[in-house]
């Protein structure tokens, strides 16, 4: 599969292409929501076709540009923030780059887009579109306990055992162990640099959030295990391939996360990359990925995701801060503030981020920023005239 031909501007430093003239590649229309742009390329307007103001548009992706993040290009301070790495790491970083997407089309682009980076916990999103190809398919229900279907002692105690799929996507299973070397405790900065927490009682599975990769890679196996098959071949076969993303993204295991599967050694991904590996892709390829959740799982007339299961994991959780299956939500307005209610976003460290707005038929991909994504994208929603 050929991806998209190289349109970012290397060539211009901090430069904005916002796209001046008609069409490529497509055969729908500027009202037409249900446009999919085909696999290797993506169909551009301009603001105005659109409906936009260019200057005010213009002036968004200025401010984006402006506002890049602090960590280090060459990810040196990746053991300082995260601990002690499992896994490999790119040996630099891209700058700042992004896309807008509205009502399909590509009206605007910065930076060099087409740069394969880690993207952190936006993995996690990714794992919660698995794990609803694993509920549309039948193999899990998200309300059950794993371990009716996983058996590998990863839910044998009295503890972990009534720990349910809905809990992990929530980050409410209180899921106790270890895994890949690092324990569920997040105790010691050693092991677990800036982030490591203080020692607190366990609670019960499904009565505390705590974001914790741990339990997140727990998950990831989890997902193996029902599929039979590595998560990053399904993620392939039953949602990149289909959405036509590229073949330059991947997803990294750690250098010890290998399991038997039918006799033979299979790998188990992660849902970031704060111990290195990982998930890494372009910004297209995470464009393609939030078009999909903006139209409600669906692609050019195949539901990838169940639309019962988009709902759920759109919806906010009992413990959470404002937190779905693995999405960052907005329903109290606090998370990205300025915003929809219903605007939510695939967040990573970085930070990079996919940040949807179905009020206003919008996709945002920024990627090494500082700041709130809701400050680019109120930004851009300022530019829609219409």
């Amino acid at each position: 599969m050929t991806h998209m031909p190289r349109r970012s501007l290397l060539a211009l430093s901090a430069a904005v292409l916002l796209t001046a003239c008609g069409t490529t590649g497509t055969t729908g229309s500027a009202d037409n929501p249900g446009y999919f742009p085909p696999a290797g390329d993506w169909a551009r307007k301009s603001p105005a076709q659109l409906g936009m103001d260019p200057a005010a548009l213009a002036a968004a992706v200025q401010y984006a540009q402006a506002h890049e993040t602090t960590r280090a290009r060459d990810f040196s301070d990746q053991e300082a923030t995260f601990g002690a790495r499992l896994g490999s790491m790119p040996t630099r970083r891209a700058p700042t780059n992004g896309l807008v997407i509205y009502k399909g089309y590509v009206v605007a682009e910065f930076g060099d887009t087409q740069f394969v980076d880690p993207t952190y916990s936006v993995a996690k999103s990714m794992l919660a579109t698995v794990a609803g190809v694993a509920v549309r398919d039948g193999r899990v229900k998200p309300d059950e306990a794993v371990a009716r279907r996983v058996n590998d002692g990863g839910y044998a105690s009295a503890h972990n055992a009534p720990i349910t799929w809905k809990q992990h996507l929530q980050q409410e299973s209180e899921w106790q162990g270890s895994m890949w070397g690092k324990n569920g405790d997040f105790v010691g900065k050693a092991e677990f640099g800036a982030g490591e927490r203080k020692p607190r009682a366990l609670q019960a599975p499904g009565s505390f959030y705590e974001y914790n990769d741990v339990r997140i890679n727990r998950f990831a196996l989890s997902l193996l295990r029902v599929f039979g098959q590595p998560v990053p071949e399904v993620f392939q076969e039953q949602v990149m391939d289909p959405i036509g993303a590229s073949q330059t993204w991947k997803w990294v295991p750690y250098h010890n996360s290998y399991v038997d599967l039918d006799g033979k050694q299979a790998a188990s991904v992660s849902g970031g990359t704060r111990w290195g590996g990982g998930m890494w892709i372009d910004s297209w390829d995470m464009a393609r990925f939030g078009y999909l959740w903006l139209r409600g799982g669906a692609w050019n007339g195949r539901q990838i995701v169940p639309p019962d299961y988009v709902k759920a994991a759109l919806s906010p959780s009992a413990n959470g801060p404002d937190y779905g299956y693995l999405w960052w939500l907005n329903t109290k307005g606090k998370n990205l503030p300025g915003l929809p209610a219903n605007a939510y976003a695939a967040l990573g460290a970085g930070q990079n981020t996919i940040l949807v707005s179905p009020d206003h038929d919008l996709v945002i991909v920024w990627r090494w920023h500082r700041g709130n994504p809701a400050e680019f994208a109120t930004r851009v929603i300022a530019a829609i005239r219409r």
